[in-house]
């Protein structure tokens, strides 16, 4: 009986053993894995699941709704570039600043140091990219302006994950129109304009930003002079300027500075919305940089719902 006892327990042994070394086998399997995909510098093979994403071209927000945690990034607030938005603090913890995604450069050794499996970059950081596919396999996407809702596509499509976006979009599509829809019902047919106030200008979100969420997400109303924007620069205003805009409703974004001069603008306080007290500020650090990036603009859907249906 001792025997069969001792013979069965060996068995046992060896067949955790073995499962222990057939789970490690098929997750080194699975991490050594490759695929093929299109990018604007050709076919680039990277990881099929890969694991220490360096992401500097402004994509972070956009992986962590796909499900991966970069071990770098320059996704950084644009009032402190060397830190992460306010929101994503908890999200991008452990996370390795390597400069802001808007500048042509980066902390390549900072890079390194990470020990990527692949590297995500824009075409504005072009000079670098030699030094990066050194590195590790690099995709580098187009500039995709005021159009971060293909960037999303294109980065879930490179990674295998379209239907996680896909699906992220609906819902925050969804949401979105819903807010609208509660913000109509309070205002009915109320034009609402968003601006960036900074040392005495005013730099007008016509279509992109936060002004992005309200027109095109939210479908409220434009006002009648809302100036054109041409290109991913915010059209500019003076505080005359914006005064002829003549908007029922504004929404600014201001430092604490700057709203403390509007308000001791007299232009400022003769402007219809102004008068009426239909005026929202929102902090330029976190929501200037929040109002491009997707997960910031479904945070934004609520902080505008609460604001915008007192």
């Amino acid at each position: 009986m001792k025997k069969i006892l001792v013979i069965a327990l060996s068995l046992m042994i060896l067949v955790v053993i073995f499962s222990g070394c057939s789970k490690q086998t098929q997750t080194a399997n699975q991490n050594n894995e490759k695929r093929v995909v299109k990018t604007i510098k050709g076919d680039v093979e990277i990881p099929a699941n890969p694991q220490r994403i360096v992401d500097i071209s402004g994509s972070s927000e956009i992986l962590l709704i796909l499900g991966f945690t970069p071990v770098a990034t320059a996704n950084t607030d644009p009032y402190k570039p060397t830190e992460f938005p306010s929101y994503l603090k908890d999200r991008l913890n452990g996370s390795k600043i390597v400069g802001f995604y808007m500048s042509d450069t980066m902390d390549v050794e900072g890079i390194i140091e990470t020990n990527p499996d692949l590297i995500i970059m824009s075409q504005r950081q072009e000079k670098i990219y030699n030094q990066l596919k050194e590195i590790a396999p690099v995709i580098v996407l187009k500039e995709y302006d005021n159009d971060w809702r293909s960037r999303m596509v294109d980065v879930a499509t490179l990674l295998n994950k379209k239907d996680v976006a896909m699906k992220w979009l609906e819902e925050y599509d969804k949401k979105a129109q819903e807010i609208g829809n509660k913000i109509r019902e309070k205002r009915e047919n109320e034009s609402y304009l968003s601006v960036l106030a900074s040392a005495g200008q005013f730099f007008v979100f016509s279509n992109a930003g936060i002004g992005d969420i309200i027109y095109n997400d939210m479908k409220l109303n434009k006002p009648a002079n809302l100036p054109k924007q041409e290109n991913i620069s915010l059209p500019v205003v003076t505080l005359e300027g914006l005064s002829q805009i003549d908007s029922d409703n504004l929404i600014v974004l201001a430092t604490e500075t700057d709203k403390k001069a509007l308000e001791e603008s007299s232009i400022w306080k003769n402007i219809k919305a102004v008068k009426e007290g239909r005026v929202v500020y929102l902090d330029s650090s976190p929501y200037f940089g929040q109002s491009y990036e997707p997960i910031g603009k479904e945070l934004l859907l609520d902080i505008l719902k609460t604001q915008l249906t007192k």
